[in-house]
């Protein structure tokens, strides 16, 4: 069965109404694509619902007829939090892209003592951005209706300041015990609560180089814990992503 293909379009969506497409959406589907007249389109804008289309050309200007407005249940019945440290080169792409599949909410990029690039000023905008972009278009092919929100790029020491409260796991082979132990006591704890709250927590992953003992101590004494993720030594590109997986199989979210 076709899968009509789906375009990002932050602009307000009424059921029934016709819609002038975002340059990008409309280069995408005239150009990339080759869509014709009448071709059946999905628009989303990220507040978690979708719309069916039609797509149509009005004096060489890409448009769509929106159908009705659909609610799909594509994310995860909680949120999880991936802090990344910057790693290098391109890498930031592919945990970015590959978190926005897998049902993360929110990526939190952190240049760490040992992170190998290091980001400012315009350079920095114009990567921020390119981030941005990816978990679009990350959602637009997963089908996700909500997108990924890359936060700006921090220093683990403001991240910090910002993250009071809100729970934390990082990896480490000196971990008390295994993320999935602490998961399935964040679950029952959850499960008790009146009313029952909504999961939510974040993973922190280290650069290549992991984290400095600094910065370890500094995590610790946030109150974020330290766990296990097997035996083996996981790059920085796959840790996150393997823990996210996990995390999802063991809450039975899938």
């Amino acid at each position: 069965m076709h899968t009509p293909p789906r375009f990002y379009c932050p602009i307000p969506l009424l059921a029934h109404t016709r819609v002038a497409l975002p340059d990008a959406a409309a280069h995408h589907a005239s150009r990339a694509l080759r869509l014709r007249e009448g071709d059946a389109i999905v628009l989303f804008n990220g507040d978690g619902t979708q719309f069916p289309a039609q797509l149509r050309f009005e004096q060489g200007r890409a448009m769509a007829d929106l159908g009705p407005q659909q609610h799909t249940r594509t994310e995860l019945p909680g949120r999880i939090g991936l802090v990344q440290g910057l790693p290098s080169g391109d890498k930031m792409d592919w945990i970015i892209e590959k978190a926005a599949e897998l049902g993360v909410s929110d990526v939190f990029p952190v240049s760490a003592e040992r992170s190998i690039v290091q980001l400012s000023g315009n350079r920095l905008e114009k990567r921020q951005l390119h981030w941005q972009r990816i978990a679009e278009s990350a959602s637009e092919q997963s089908g996700r209706n909500c997108i990924v929100q890359v936060h700006p790029l921090q220093t683990l020491n403001a991240y910090l300041q910002q993250a009071s409260g809100a729970r934390g796991y990082l990896c480490h082979p000196e971990g008390e015990r295994s993320l999935l132990q602490a998961l399935a006591t964040l679950s029952q704890t959850s499960s008790t609560a009146t009313p029952p709250a909504p999961l939510s927590f974040r993973l922190l992953i280290g650069p290549e180089g992991g984290w400095s003992p600094q910065e370890l101590r500094k995590v610790q004494a946030a109150g974020i814990e330290t766990v296990t993720f097997g035996a083996r030594i996981l790059r920085t590109e796959t840790a996150g992503l393997a823990m996210t997986a996990a995390a999802i199989a063991t809450l039975g979210w899938l």
